[in-house]
């Protein structure tokens, strides 16, 4: 079994063990049919996970991280954060979803040593012009409901990044901890963990 196919089943699993509200079956049904690419798509066309399920992988890696963040002392006892499980994998494995069929797969000519060379990449494609984090809270809201916090951690997981409103997202992750407790566990996956080689960081 190749990684993309184990991500794919850990994904799968996760989903099924923790999402269990009516029209997570349609949703997860949809994300595995040939009108989505999600398990075999990249984050990102050249930074972090940009490569054949990237995405479903960066997915996995945010779950992971909210989980540990929520689990930190400090987290439970002075912040008093406590979420279900089932907001947990919502607000992890689908922040993302906005990103399904969005980068195409393309060459690219570059210049190496030997000349110039025909290598792989992925073209941005937006069918859907609908922002980012919100987009994600529209893609799930068409199969099942979320709770507030579930779509304000999803709409604004992207912390302060490419926001100009400043006092709006200020005002969200004041207000929804579960908003901030994600775009901290997205910034540790996307940098630390899928980010540049290990050799090639400067901490």
């Amino acid at each position: 079994m190749t990684d993309v196919e184990q991500n794919k089943s850990e994904f799968i699993r996760i989903f099924k063990e923790n999402i269990t509200r009516p029209g997570s079956d349609k949703l997860l049904s949809w994300l595995q049919s040939e009108g989505s690419d999600f398990f075999y798509a990249p984050a990102s066309t050249r930074y972090h996970g940009a490569y054949e399920g990237g995405l479903c992988e960066h997915s996995l890696n945010v779950y992971y991280c909210l989980k540990d963040y929520l689990a930190r002392e400090r987290v439970k006892n002075d912040y008093a954060l406590s979420y279900s499980e089932e907001s947990i994998a919502i607000a992890a494995l689908l922040h993302d979803l906005c990103k399904i069929n969005l980068y195409k797969a393309s060459t690219k000519n570059v210049k190496t040593e030997n000349g110039w060379q025909t290598v792989p990449t992925y073209r941005f494609v937006e069918e859907l012009p609908y922002g980012h984090g919100e987009k994600s809270v529209y893609i799930i809201s068409g199969f099942m409901r979320l709770t507030r916090d579930e779509a304000m951690a999803v709409r604004w997981h992207m912390g302060f990044s490419g926001e100009e409103n400043v006092n709006t997202i200020g005002n969200a992750l004041e207000r929804f901890p579960l908003a901030l407790a994600i775009h901290i566990a997205d910034m540790e996956a996307t940098f630390y963990m899928e980010g540049k080689d290990q050799d090639e960081r400067t901490w």
